[in-house]
This record gives C-alpha cells, structure tokens and sequence, in this order.
C-alpha cells in the first residue's frame, strides 16, 4: 500500500528535518507516510480538495477555509498540545499606560498579515469585540509573507518594529513569537493584553480518507515520546511536547472572525 501523503507549507527552512524526522518515524509501521511541501496554503487546501495528497498540516485560517470548501464535511484528525493554547499578546513600549483592550482607543495598533490568524484576524475581532469601532484606533498594517498564514512571524516582527520605532503605539502578536522574544531577554516592550485561547494548526483529511487507516496513522503518531531523545528533537523543532486528538471548541472565536470580515475561502 502507497503511504500517506502529508502536505505541508515550507515556511522556513527547518520544515524538511521536521518532515524528514516524522517520516522516518513511521517508517516500518503499519502506515507509511510521506510529504510534500507547498510555498503557500492556498495551495495545499487546493491539492487537499483535488485528492492530489491525503492529509493536509494546515494552520487554523487554511482549516477553516477547508471547512468550507467541504460543506464540513472534513475531519481533523491530530493536533499539538500547542496547538490547543494559542494567544495573541497585544504588547507596547515599557512603561505604557495601557491596561487593557479599551485603553487603546484613539491608538496606533500595528497588525500582521490579512492571513494571520492570530496577528491580524483575531485582533481585528478582539478590537471590536472590546468595542472599539472602525475608526477608533488606527491600524498600521503589515502585509508580508501572505501565503504563509503568519507562520514565518515576519509581519509579528514588523509589527513589533513599528511600536519599538514609534510608529505605532501596540502590536499584536503570536504567543509563539512573544514566548521566543522574552525568552531571548530585554526587547523593549511589555504586555498589555493577552486574549483567551484558541486552537491554531492540525492535520486536516477529507472524508474520503478510509478511517481504520486514518486511525492507525493517529495513533502511531500519538506514541511519539517526549522522553526519547529522537522523537524530542523533531517534536522541539516542531514546537510541540505531544499530539493529542482534536479539540475543535477552541476554533469558534475564528470561524466567528472569518464571519465577521466576510474573509474569503481563497486569495
């Protein structure tokens, strides 16, 4: 039987250790698998919908918008711990007198990318779900790396470059690249506001997909062990500590963004 085949999108160069090291773990198990890498996931939900590949690692936008390319009729199959715990951070220069959402009114806010979930989508709705209107703060947007759905961070960076230079007053970023930038040491601002979490990537099947061979593909990759030197390695570069099954509540705040935006289901 041919293996699985996995896309996913080459946003940085340490994707091909990491789908190397996966792919190598399943060697001589039960369901192979392999991967191909895509330069963007607009193309991957469209080779995922065409059949072209079996499983698709999609962030939370490219779920979404599978969802409703299906009629949601798509299944999620795993996930990251990580992936259930994700925030956005709305940090200013040290010292700022923002305490939370609605201080921010008549401010420059820096956003991400119009695909990035959590620097620009979700603000947007975290913004006016703190009622701050169209027009009561004023954006700074970042457009880059679209495609990419804000995995390479570069809008987040630019953002946050924005508010360091005083070109904006608050910038929204990922939990990821906030957890990377403190943990690096001093970088100049501090957190004002941190949302609820929501659920970012995972692996998204179409129905087609025969289920005992989607289940025994779960499972062996549920086995991979923090504790075994190999498997930690892909797991640390892949940012997570272990799969878990899908929790699919914690998608509700975007499906409700996307709604609201009337984003499209492609660019």
């Amino acid at each position: 039987m041919q293996p699985l085949l996995v896309g996913a999108v080459a946003y940085t160069a340490n994707v091909v250790p990491i789908w190397e090291g996966i792919r190598d773990y399943f060697r001589g198990s039960e369901v192979e698998m392999d991967f191909v890498l895509f330069s963007n996931y607009e193309r991957q939900v469209e080779s995922l919908l065409a059949g072209h590949i079996d499983l698709a690692w999609n962030t939370n936008l490219a779920y979404i918008r599978t969802v409703g390319r299906t009629n949601g009729e798509c299944r999620v199959l795993a996930m990251r711990d990580s992936d259930l715990v994700f925030q956005t951070v709305f940090v200013a220069r040290n010292g700022s007198d923002y305490k939370n959402l609605t201080d921010l009114r008549g401010s420059r806010v820096a956003l991400g990318s119009r695909d990035s979930g959590q620097a620009r989508i979700l603000p947007q709705k975290f913004l006016a779900d703190a009622g701050l209107a169209d027009g009561d703060v004023q954006l700074v947007i970042f457009d880059s790396d679209v495609g990419k759905h804000g995995d390479t961070g570069r809008s987040e960076l630019d953002a946050l470059r924005a508010v360091l230079d005083d070109e904006a007053d608050v910038a929204a970023l990922g939990i990821t690249t906030w957890n990377q930038l403190t943990m690096a040491g001093e970088v100049g601002v501090e957190a004002v506001w941190t949302s609820p979490e929501y659920c970012h990537c995972n692996f998204t099947a179409l129905p087609t997909l025969d289920e005992a061979r989607a289940e025994t593909w779960v499972s062996h990759l549920l086995k991979m062990d923090w504790d075994n030197p190999e498997h930690r390695q892909i797991l640390e570069m892949e940012g997570l500590k272990k799969w878990v099954r899908p929790e699919l509540d914690g998608y509700a705040s975007l499906f409700e963004a996307v709604k609201e935006q009337q984003i499209p289901d492609t660019w």
